[in-house]
């Protein structure tokens, strides 16, 4: 069950955290990966595991904000079974504090870069007769999260585009999902407490791991396992749906 052989997986900001942990279960699971990543050092590290261990990989470095890059490096590829929206980043302000240049590169990324992405792959899907597409959402898409103005409408565009894709390529074969994970632990969030409440690592990591019911953050493989899932042959009834995978902070903070 769940296998990829024979196809093309295409992961954003595959170079760490999440992105990473897809990258090499996916290989491991026979698809020939492609990573577009701005940190090509990164994404080699994440290269260079999955050729050791007998995978198919390629790393790509592309900006996913600019489209000509985008475009031009899913040409280069030239097919998509699969492909992984992940490539992000996060802010922290409420409307008031939050720039308009942190606004607009909160957007650049992580909306634009999907949309971008989606543009792309979405052609050659048709073409080949369907495809899968994952999208990573999170949880503030779906609940209030405090000071995370930008980073929620960013994670609402996602959700939303999610489902307009979704109806609109069913003829066409391409299934569509998102996927909304709680905090995981990366060296995303490591670096982000370390930016923004430095000198008390130790009680924000604390404070985030335990707003999860379950008592912990998440494991990137933990959320490789769930894209695996979706985009395998096995989930072919699923799409239009986002999967919560939070530790139960949506529906047990109570």
């Amino acid at each position: 069950m769940f296998s990829l052989s024979g196809k093309t997986a295409v992961v954003t900001g595959g170079g760490s955290g999440i992105g990473r942990a897809i990258s090499l279960l996916f290989a491991r699971q026979g698809a020939a990966v492609h990573i577009i990543e701005l940190n090509t050092a990164a994404a080699q590290d994440t290269a260079d595991e999955i050729s050791q261990a007998g995978g198919a990989v390629q790393v790509h470095a592309a900006d996913v904000s600019q489209q000509a890059q985008v475009q031009a490096t899913f040409g280069a590829i030239g097919r998509a079974d699969i492909l992984i929206n992940n490539a992000g980043i996060a802010h922290v302000g409420n409307v008031e504090n939050t720039a308009e240049a942190d606004f607009d590169r909160v957007y650049q990324v992580n909306v634009k870069g999907a949309y971008n992405c989606l543009h792309a792959a979405v052609p050659l899907m048709k073409r080949q007769g369907g495809g899968v597409i994952l999208n990573v959402a999170s949880i503030a898409a779906h609940v209030g999260i405090t000071d995370r103005f930008a980073y929620s409408m960013s994670k609402g565009a996602i959700f939303a585009m999610t489902l307009s894709v979704a109806r609109d390529y069913l003829g066409a074969g391409i299934r569509c999902n998102s996927i909304s994970p709680a905090r995981v632990h990366t060296p995303f969030v490591d670096g982000f407490i370390a930016k923004n409440y430095a000198g008390q690592e130790a009680e924000i990591f604390e404070k985030l791991s335990k707003s999860q019911p379950i008592g912990r953050m998440g494991q990137p493989d933990e959320i490789a396992a769930l894209a695996l899932y979706l985009c395998s042959d096995e989930a072919g009834f699923v799409t239009g749906c986002d999967f919560p995978i939070d530790g139960g902070f949506i529906k047990l903070n109570n």
